[in-house]
This record gives C-alpha cells, structure tokens and sequence, in this order.
C-alpha cells in the first residue's frame, strides 16, 4: 500500500493547552532556555550535506553572520549544559558548536546541533524544534510505555531533544540485515513484532524504516538488536489503524518478511501477548504521572473530528470494545487504548490468582 494512501499530506502543530503546560512544570520538562527556534531560522546561507556515498541527505548545513553565530553558540552550549548537565556555566568553555544543520524534510523542520567536547573529541547531537503538543505526548508515553527514557525540555514554542543513538532503520535494513546471521534474523523478527503492538497499542504512527532505528546490544557472546521510535510527529493524529502498525508501510517490508520466514504464528501471537503484558505493567507502574498526562490529553484537541470519528470506528471493530464508540477526541481514544490493555492484562492476571488458589 502508498503511503500517500495511508499518511495524510500535512499534520499541523497543535499549541501546548493549560493542563500539559502545568504537566510539563511539575516533571521539569518546561525549563526557561536561552533560545528560540525562531532565532536559529536567522542564518544566512546554507549547503547540501551528503552522506558518505554522495546521496542527499535532504539536510542543509547552516551558517550565520559573524555576530549571530557568536550569540547562537554560547546560547546552544546553554541548551547543552541545561540538556545533560547541571546547568552551569562551568563546562562551557569545553564546548564546541561543530555544526548546525536545518531538515526542510517532514513536519517538525528540526534543527540539528552538533556538540563537542574539545578535551577528548567526544561529540553527540540534540534538536531544536517547534513545539507541537502531539510530538510532546508521544515523547511523555515513550518515556513511560517504552524500555528507553528520553530526555527534553520545552519553553514556549521550542523543544529540545536528546539525540536517540542507533542505525537508521532504512540503512540497517539495506546494509546491515543481508549480513546478518539466521540466528540474528530470528532474533529481529521476534523484535519487530513486538515493536510493531508497542507502536499500535500506545498509537504511535509512521513508524517507516526511516522513522526507527536499530540498536545493536552485545550480549556475552552474541548480538541482541532492538527497535528505537525516533520520530513522534505522528501520535494519535491520523485516522486509518493501519498507519498505528508499522508493518503496513512498503519500507518495511523485508522486516514483514523476516517475520514470516522465522517466526510460527503461535510465536507471533505469543510475542504479542508479552508486549501487552510489558505495556500494562509499564501503565500499572507509571502512577499518578501517566494519570496526569492522561486526564490532560482528554482535553486536548490533537487531531481533527473526522480522523477521530474514523479510528474509534475501526478500533471498535478490531476490539469490540463498546467504549470506543463513546470517545469524542483523540485523547479518549488513547485512553480508551490503554485502558483496554490494562484492563485485559488485570482480567487475566486475576484468573490466574483465581486458578490458583481454587
């Protein structure tokens, strides 16, 4: 299937409402920075960046004048140090900004900012971008339904995010999977389905090959590889269930494969159920936190009426959960999804103890 089909062309930015803006207060994530993303649209030429085959990277390297690239990279240092450090002054004269590249690719036009230490030659990436309430609330449910925490902050209309380490999907896929062994192919289906329930149960969509990335784990005498979401324009926006399950875009197809050739249907269903299991415990344990940033999405106005009206038909039909067809936003309906797999995951563990003691 198109992805034209399936994506909708242009999802716009939604504002951050009163009750995320005091969620966000009370987990530190709002935090008074030195920049705005406004001020780095202020450069005054750019070139192509290309990879180390030559092909467009469709990101553009950016330069300022002599006077705002001085400002710009003592207030970039600043975001570094309130981003991964205590927010002191004292590690600044360490930094150095390498390079500041703009992506005109997608929604979010991110900014990416290059920093490195000068005593060791250590570097690492973090992003400046427009604040957008539904990036924000699929950043927050990675945080807490996810293995992985993340690490951002948000100031009025900018956000900044830590870099997520790993090989882009789309180039694992096309220079690392052919060398993998059978034993390691096995091992990346199995992860694959899981990734795949973890993106649909928290609605997390558009995860194509190039919007994840593979992390290698090595793990005493053998490679374990994990499935990284690195994008979260596209949480709980669109209205067809199938952009929430990543093996229905055509990028992902030869992971689609893998899952056919390696894996029996009864392991697929069994990694499924385990996924559920993980995400249910995940919801259980994250507490008042996931219940704040929830009750807040249940306010919040994230998509638009028809995409709503569609995915609670169709996550009706996929579940027949009748509270599907009582959600009158988008944010009922997440908390509709999560709320069906907590509650099935505690159905079941409730029969257990039942079993159990009778």
């Amino acid at each position: 299937m198109q992805e034209e089909r399936l994506m909708s062309k242009k999802k716009p930015a939604y504002p951050v409402q009163r009750k995320l803006d005091m969620y966000l207060a009370r987990y530190s994530r709002k935090i008074e920075i030195p920049i705005f993303y406004e001020d780095l649209l202020r450069f005054a030429g750019s070139v192509a960046v290309y990879d180390d085959e030559g092909k467009d990277t469709l990101w553009v390297r950016v330069f300022y004048s002599e006077f705002d690239r001085e400002e710009i990279d003592l207030s970039l240092k600043k975001v570094y140090s309130i981003l991964h450090s205590d927010g002191s002054e004292r590690i600044l004269e360490y930094l150095n900004i390498d390079a500041i590249d703009y992506c005109t690719f997608g929604n979010s036009k991110p900014f990416r900012i290059k920093v490195r230490n000068i005593l060791n030659d250590n570097y690492t990436h973090f992003y400046v971008k427009k604040t957008d309430a539904s990036r924000i609330y699929g950043l927050e449910l990675e945080h807490m339904l996810s293995p992985y925490n993340l690490n951002f902050l948000v100031h009025e209309d900018t956000l900044i995010e830590e870099h997520i380490a790993g090989i882009p999907g789309d180039v694992f896929i096309k220079d690392n999977l052919p060398n993998c062994s059978e034993s390691e192919k096995a091992q990346l289906a199995k992860e694959f389905v899981k990734f795949n329930e973890r993106c649909m149960i928290r609605l997390l969509g558009d995860m194509r090959s190039y919007n994840y990335v593979v992390v290698p784990v090595h793990d005493f005498d053998h490679v374990v590889y994990r499935l990284r979401a690195i994008d979260f324009d596209q949480q709980c926006y669109e209205g067809k269930f199938k952009v929430y399950l990543p093996q229905f875009f055509k990028e992902n197809n030869k992971m689609v494969d893998l899952v056919s050739s390696k894996l029996q249907e009864y392991s697929v269903d069994q990694y499924k159920i385990e996924e559920r299991s993980i995400v249910a415990k995940r919801i259980l344990s994250a507490g008042n936190r996931i219940k704040r940033l929830l009750s807040a999405v249940k306010t919040d106005a994230i998509s638009t009426t028809d995409n709503v009206e569609r995915l609670k038909n169709e996550l009706h039909d996929f579940t027949m959960d009748v509270e599907f067809k009582k959600c009158r936003n988008m944010g009922n309906v997440l908390v509709t999804a999560l709320d069906f797999v907590k509650r099935n995951y505690e159905d079941v563990s409730m029969k257990q103890l039942i079993d159990k003691k009778f």
